[in-house]
């Protein structure tokens, strides 16, 4: 009896998924919901034979960019630059799906012909020269976004943002405020303006202005100090040109301590102000 030995064939979507796990059995990185967006919108467009025939360099380019987004969050790039390049990755899908619909109505449109069909070739020529419209818009906003995109990345990093589960996070310090006391120093005043640029480039960012304090003293003055150093860090805000109806603030007093109250350098570290960035505010 014969037997025939078959070697499995990877599509492109199958070599990602394999390196992710291939990679997955030495480290699990931390989920990125981005990438499983980009991911899910790549193979939606991979899986359509008009966008396979018809934009087959356009798909190339956004799982080009999508390997490189596996590829950055394998090896542990900052969450930001993993989410600019998930982004990056559904704008271009989008892209090709849009070249795939231009030039399918194009080839209706060549291929209509004859008086009897004048009146439907017009219409077909509108919603090409539509389709076309709406794929030139559609590069156009990707190069805006990637450009204030890189930009806010940046400004992220600078003050080092932190990605967890209630959105990206930005610590302001203890040094930042007067012993025991609401009042900013001098030392914000660079902090504040960044974060106030932030908000400027992203019209629609939203955040809620957070305070924690230690341990040291009775649990209602440890509330009172963060209520008041939250609402110190707003007032600046508001100074430098946020509007206010985008801010928010909390106190947590002693509460949700980052590190051991027992030592000075614990009680420092929980003696802070956190900017909490909406996660669902689209930074555009």
């Amino acid at each position: 009896m014969n037997m025939r030995f078959y070697r499995p064939v990877y599509g492109p979507i199958g070599l990602i998924t394999l390196a992710a796990a291939l990679s997955a059995c030495g480290t699990v990185p931390d989920r990125n919901y981005a990438l499983d967006q980009a991911r899910t919108r790549y193979v939606m467009a991979q899986n359509d034979p008009q966008v396979l025939k018809l934009a087959p360099g356009e798909l190339k380019r956004a799982e080009e960019t999508l390997r490189l987004a596996e590829q950055s969050s394998v090896n542990g790039a900052p969450p930001a630059t993993v989410d600019h390049l998930a982004y990056m990755t559904k704008q271009r899908v989008t892209i090709a799906q849009e070249t795939a619909s231009s030039r399918y109505a194009q080839s209706i449109t060549a291929a209509a012909a004859g008086e009897r069909d004048r009146t439907r070739l017009g219409m077909r020529t509108r919603e090409a020269d539509q389709a076309n419209a709406d794929a030139r818009r559609s590069e156009a906003r990707v190069e805006r976004s990637d450009a204030r995109a890189n930009d806010l990345a940046a400004q992220l990093q600078e003050l080092k943002a932190k990605k967890t589960d209630r959105g990206l996070v930005v610590t302001l310090g203890d040094v930042l405020f007067d012993n025991a006391s609401s009042s900013l120093t001098s030392a914000s005043s660079g902090d504040m303006a960044k974060l106030a640029a932030v908000f400027r480039q992203n019209p629609l960012l939203k955040a809620s202005i957070e305070g924690y304090t230690d341990s040291v003293g009775s649990a209602n003055a440890n509330y009172a100090l963060s209520e008041r150093r939250a609402n110190a860090v707003l007032v600046a805000l508001v100074k430098l040109g946020v509007p206010a109806d985008r801010l928010s603030t909390q106190a947590h007093g002693q509460e949700s301590p980052v590190a051991n109250n027992a030592t000075a350098a614990g009680r420092q570290l929980n003696r802070r102000v956190e900017i909490v960035f909406a996660q669902d505010a689209p930074a555009r």
